[in-house]
């Protein structure tokens, strides 16, 4: 089938977290009195797609809808775990029992959560950088410690510093690894071996890790997504955590699955977790494991050639950038460093170019931690609008 990925759609007045809630995203109790509110932003920030949710999904809604009911709800029987397994077995040859699998509020609220069920107060979790805020968050909710171990930057390839993981799980007391496969900001791929070698690590101190997989479904064409439970399956304190919200474009949608398979861990979020479930999100999500993988290919092969473009564009606008197309995730991190430094820009990032260039983008203060002088691009927008925002960006730079 034929879908438009170029479709401009109307966010304004939907009340979008992308469109009205950037202020108090980016920059929370700090004065932006200086920044103006403009309907006219291009907005190329937060991690959720100016693409239409595919038909599929959407049709899914309408048929629950008019069930006419929309009660409490939870998940019974097996056809929604049958429609989630079919999917991993098929796609990453990754299959768990039902009796492991549970569910969230949205993958960050499942982080939250789960932290609180590992990690006694002053406890240490281990954080690879640059990292996803929000995995920062989970710990500072908790008043568990983060402890940083940075990846390392070959030239915009990043890889793990096993090393200096070993001896930081060793020295600090490690209790937790909140761990990204595939990674964001940076867009890696784990292989398998990676995998492995990290999985020997904690194996060998008896460090739990949570795997946020949200983005395993967004890579190149040539990539190959491994569960980190399924590298190392003789490991139980590996919980798996996965959502069609950025995949499909639901993520307000709220719904998220976690495999679980220590007993003990699995008895207590049952024991504890509290919620039942948003019907539509349950009949959206299964009917994109069902019936949405031909709309999933064609968005991946639009994202591609946003990438091919970004990268000529920065090749030869910004010869100075440094970038490296991710091998997952819709989400461009960029080296800026040279033209922040020229300019010597005394500001957040994210305000300079929201005040100069008229585009919200991510800067370097959303990653914790080994990120200087880096922005991350959100390029799932249609052609036009990227074309338009990269312009801009570079009129706000050279």
């Amino acid at each position: 089938m034929t879908y438009n990925f170029d479709e401009i759609i109307e966010r304004r007045y939907t009340n979008a977290m992308n469109v009205e809630g950037y202020k108090g995203y980016l920059f929370g109790d700090a004065d932006v009195s200086d920044i103006e509110d403009n309907d006219e932003l291009i907005r190329m920030w937060v991690a959720d797609m100016d693409f239409a949710t595919p038909e599929v999904v959407l049709d899914a809604i309408r048929d629950r809808l008019d069930k006419k009911i929309l009660g409490y709800t939870n998940i019974f029987g097996s056809e929604y775990y049958e429609a989630f397994v079919s999917w991993t077995k098929r796609r990453f040859g990754y299959t768990f029992p039902q009796e492991q699998l549970v569910f969230s509020h949205g993958i960050v609220a499942g982080i939250i959560e789960l932290v609180s069920y590992i990690c006694d107060e002053d406890d240490k979790a281990l954080i690879l950088t640059p990292s996803y805020g929000p995995f920062k968050m989970a710990c500072d909710k908790n008043n568990v410690s983060a402890v940083y171990s940075p990846l390392i930057n070959n030239n915009g390839y990043y890889e793990i510093d096993y090393k200096d993981v070993r001896k930081k799980v060793e020295t600090e007391n490690i209790k937790l690894c909140i761990f990204a496969n595939p990674h964001n900001p940076t867009g890696r791929v784990w292989s398998e071996d990676e995998l492995k070698q990290l999985g020997e690590i904690m194996q060998d101190n008896d460090v739990w890790v949570i795997s946020d997989e949200i983005h395993c479904d967004i890579k190149r064409a040539d990539q190959t997504h491994i569960p980190f439970a399924k590298a190392v399956p003789d490991y139980d304190k590996i919980i798996t955590t996965m959502s069609q919200s950025k995949a499909f474009n639901i993520a307000g949608l709220m719904f998220s699955n976690i495999i679980i398979p220590n007993r003990r861990l699995l008895k207590t979020w049952k024991l504890r977790h509290f919620g039942t479930e948003n019907p539509l999100s349950i009949a959206a999500t299964q009917a994109a494991y069902e019936k949405g993988e031909d709309w999933l290919e064609a968005m991946n092969h639009y994202l591609d050639d946003n990438f091919k473009y970004l990268a000529e564009f920065l090749e030869n606008e910004l010869p100075h950038a440094k970038f490296k197309i991710p091998e997952a995730t819709y989400l461009a991190w960029v080296d800026l460093s040279y033209y922040i430094n020229q300019k010597e820009i005394d500001e957040s990032i994210a305000k300079y170019f929201i005040k100069h260039a008229g585009v919200i983008i991510e800067g370097e203060e959303q990653f914790v931690h080994n990120a200087e002088g880096h922005v991350r691009i959100n390029i799932a927008i249609p052609r036009e609008v990227m074309k338009k925002g990269l312009n801009k960006i570079k009129e706000a730079l050279v």
